[in-house]
């Protein structure tokens, strides 16, 4: 005798399942993650706390970093010097420099009592004027001498001011005569 096949019953107790359930039940859980997610990304956003102030920050030196090694982000002060017109160090023509300046240095204070300083601004223009006329005209029309030329500037004026730091020179005028 041969067996039939037994035909599979489905048990009475176990409901027929509707076809999509998982899907819906899957995409839910996805949606309450990314909406989850980004309420959190808002609220860490909103409730971190603020940053210290550039000029705090800039004021305490880090952990094994001395009081010269920490620098302000940013001169606020700005020296504007008269213009100078000076003879150039080229030795087969006379050559001639107009230029223009402004010295950068850490805050407006400094700035204001240098300004204020007849003594410190007549230091200053002999610094500029030292250092200009040392200068020739085939090196100053490139920008690696103008480069050279700020940093000169730079070093000479901080040293002819003493404890006032002159960060950066800015020209506004640059005149050579050929």
């Amino acid at each position: 005798m041969a067996k039939e096949p037994e035909a599979k019953e489905q048990s009475p107790a176990a409901p027929p399942k509707a076809p999509g359930v998982l899907k819906w039940i899957v995409l839910g859980v996805v949606f309450a993650l990314v909406t989850g997610g980004a309420a959190g990304g808002v609220l860490w956003f909103l409730l971190k706390p603020a940053a210290p102030p550039a000029e705090a920050a800039a004021a305490a030196p880090e952990q094994g970093e001395s009081k010269e090694e920490a620098k302000p982000s940013e001169p606020k002060g700005i020296v504007t010097l008269e213009p100078f017109v000076v003879n150039l160090a080229d030795k087969e023509a006379n050559r001639f420099l107009r230029v223009t300046l402004q010295l950068a240095v850490e805050s407006e204070k400094e700035a204001a009592e240098i300004e204020e300083n007849a003594v410190h601004k007549a230091r200053l223009r002999s610094a500029v004027i030292e250092t200009l006329t040392l200068q020739t005209s085939d090196k100053l029309v490139t920008p690696e001498g103008k480069a050279e030329l700020k940093k000169a500037i730079a070093e000479r004026a901080t040293k002819a001011l003493g404890e006032v730091k002159v960060f950066d020179v800015l020209f506004t005028d640059f005149v050579v005569q050929f």
